[in-house]
């Protein structure tokens, strides 16, 4: 069997994200013909994204490490190391890491959701600008870039 793509980890790109988290590209829609997004965050305590949809994909979180509030409409969830979470496109959600450090596997379907991530985030491989940070400015075009309503604040 012939492998269609392969990216080693030091191939795949890493960008600065929200509160110094970082979110690897394993897998962007170049990559599958458009057919899905792989990417991974390590993130610290207390990070979470603003409440959020998406109108273009569905989305799977997996916990590999770490734990996490998340929130799905009006629904708050306990998401411990080892969970996973189906959230479908339309359905408003957000999470709120709870541990120290979490670490994790986000797949989302058709592929794009990189594209936002690399809108507003840093590559790692160029230099830090004095004063980096990823404003709601920045934060919204990325949104309006992929797709997604941002709905209410981080919860």
């Amino acid at each position: 069997m012939t492998i269609p793509y392969l990216a080693q980890r030091g191939q795949q790109q890493k960008l600065e994200w929200l509160d110094g988290g970082t979110y690897s590209v394993l897998l962007d829609s170049d990559a599958t013909d458009g057919q899905l997004s792989v990417g991974r965050f390590d993130v610290a305590k207390d990070e979470a994204p603003p409440f959020h949809l998406h109108t273009r994909e569905d989305e799977v979180f997996l916990l590999i490490e770490g734990s996490a509030l998340v929130w799905v409409g009006d629904e708050r969830h306990e998401l411990e190391e080892g969970g996973i979470v189906y959230l479908p496109r339309n359905i408003p959600h957000g999470y709120r890491i709870t541990s120290e450090r979490a670490d994790l596997l986000v797949i989302a379907t058709p592929g794009g959701l990189e594209k936002m991530f690399r809108h507003a985030g840093r590559d790692l491989t160029t230099p830090r600008p004095d004063g980096f940070e990823i404003s709601r400015q920045l934060l919204a075009e990325a949104a309006e870039i992929g797709g997604n309503v941002v709905v209410g604040p981080p919860r």
